[in-house]
């Protein structure tokens, strides 16, 4: 192709460009503008404005900067309101960010009862893994969150399940947790579950090893009773 006909075609490109703006109507321009009041609304928790947003044409799995859409942000800083006005016009609970947290999987973080209720309704995919491989019971297990677990384990969440460092949710809560009555009653809550008492970590130590290594004596005893060795 010759420079002139590039520059020409280059040229109509332009002109072509400008005139689809010129033609572009007031919702066309309204859009962006709602997408980003959307955001903004979610993250403040403010249902009503969330609602407006929606019915105003905002695209209800628009994303921030971040990658998070307007429910993961409402799950994130528990806005359960808020939250249930996107789950119910349909917002997808398994939308995850640049970071692989989704709505659902950051209640296990936040440990969230009221917020894993709300968002039970869109049917969140259980199998679905964060950044480390592990399903939303592992980080609550780790924080120590009893209700959530409680909570969670009631959905048939993977009991068992193993993350990238090798590691179930028992083991995080044996060996991130402090042995406190909290982790105490969420290793109760897990092998009433029927999680595997001897299923070892990547490196072949088995949860007992951990409890004992750590001077858990309560989460020790609790193993024993359940058979572990």
């Amino acid at each position: 192709m010759s420079i002139t006909r590039r520059r020409a075609l280059a040229t109509l490109t332009l002109l072509v460009g400008a005139a689809t703006g010129a033609c572009a109507g007031p919702r066309d321009r309204e859009v962006p503008v709602q997408r980003e009041e959307l955001l903004r609304a979610a993250a403040q928790g403010d249902a009503a404005r969330v609602r407006d947003a929606l019915q105003a044409g905002a695209p209800i799995e628009a994303r921030d900067g971040q990658g998070r859409t307007a429910l993961l942000l409402t799950a994130a800083a528990d806005h359960v309101e808020a939250a249930t006005v996107l789950v119910k016009a349909g917002a997808d609970p398994d939308a995850q960010d640049r970071q692989r947290d989704s709505p659902f999987l950051v209640t296990g973080v936040t440990g969230s009862v009221a917020m894993l209720k709300a968002l039970l309704p869109a049917r969140p995919d259980l199998t679905l893994t964060n950044r480390y491989g592990g399903v939303a019971l592992i980080p609550a297990c780790e924080r120590g969150h009893v209700d959530y677990v409680r909570e969670v384990l009631r959905t048939g969440i993977a009991v068992d399940h193993v993350n990238r460092l090798g590691w179930t949710g028992l083991l995080e809560a044996i060996i991130l947790g402090d042995g406190s009555a909290r982790y105490q009653e969420i290793v109760r809550l897990l092998i009433a579950a029927g999680a595997d008492v001897g299923l070892a970590d990547g490196d072949g130590v088995p949860p007992l090893r951990h409890a004992t290594a750590k001077h858990h004596e309560e989460i020790a005893a609790l193993l024993r009773a359940a058979g572990a060795r």
